[in-house]
């Protein structure tokens, strides 16, 4: 697929040069074009145009006009009559700070791979971002266990490892909004009791070592320690490995090393998550 150059025009002066009369005032077209690329990341699945026009509410006609200028320029792609996320939002994607040369990933990768082949469990870079952790990177292996986690993807941050990690060297009014947001289990294990949470926190803190217990996947044991920059968690790294027979309890302090390299780096290059 050879991608078409960026136009520098504001997408939504060449929406209303594209379609003269319709739906006036181009930033209401940006949202809804915005509106469609979320309902695909939500989706997952490629989606029809019907499906996309219901789920965010908005006139079929509208979006298949919106879909085919996001087609055109390569933020969507179909395939019959689905549609899905585009290669260029991949490209882009991959020039956000977090993904440049010497950024937080590039910078971690070596580390995360050591931290792999020493263990043999997957492993994890995550930040926080609103009440969720972004997985960044993962690296796994042929033999790893099956850990439904994603590059990209995002879980509530209370119920994973590398969401307590970042959340215990935190700001209080972080904190205080997730938990008082309300944690949301995603499996029995999940801690459910603010005071609890509060108290591993705290634990974390002293320790810089947090802990799921099967709390985001069954079967799945987590540990993780905190990416620090200046005292402020940054990210966080993570293994994990099913909860039986070698719990991934049993290389924390492995963990705890290469976060600590990590901050290390990132402190030495000047580079930051923020």
């Amino acid at each position: 697929m050879t991608a078409t150059p960026l136009d520098d025009t504001p997408l939504d002066t060449r929406l209303d040069r594209a379609h003269p009369g319709q739906e006036p005032g181009g930033l209401a077209s940006v949202s809804k074009a915005l509106m469609l690329l979320e309902s695909l990341t939500a989706a997952g699945d490629p989606a029809g145009v019907s499906a996309l026009a219901r789920r965010t509410g908005m006139p079929k006609s509208t979006a298949f006009r919106l879909l085919a200028y996001l087609e055109e320029s390569g933020f969507v792609e179909r395939s019959g009559k689905a549609y899905q996320l585009g290669r260029r939002l991949f490209e882009l994607g991959n020039r956000v700070d977090l993904c440049r040369p010497d950024g937080l990933r590039d910078i971690a990768l070596p580390h995360l791979t050591d931290l792999h082949t020493r263990t043999g469990m997957v492993v994890h870079l995550g930040v926080l971002d609103g009440h969720d952790v972004v997985y960044l990177d993962k690296v796994h292996g042929l033999r790893t266990a099956a850990v439904s986690t994603t590059i990209g993807g995002r879980v509530p941050a209370a119920c994973t490892a590398l969401g307590k990690a970042i959340l215990a060297f935190s700001d209080p009014v972080t904190v205080r909004e997730v938990v008082e947001n309300g944690l949301a289990p995603r499996t029995r294990f999940s801690v459910r009791q603010p005071g609890l949470m509060v108290q591993q926190l705290a634990e974390t803190r002293r320790t810089a070592l947090a802990h799921d217990r099967e709390e985001s996947q069954l079967g799945i044991s987590c540990v993780a320690s905190p990416v620090l920059v200046d005292g402020r968690a940054v990210a966080a790294v993570s293994a994990c490995a099913p909860t039986a027979p070698v719990n991934a309890e049993a290389h924390a302090l492995l963990v705890r090393r290469t976060a600590a390299e990590v901050s290390r780096r990132l402190h030495d290059a000047g580079a930051s998550a923020a």
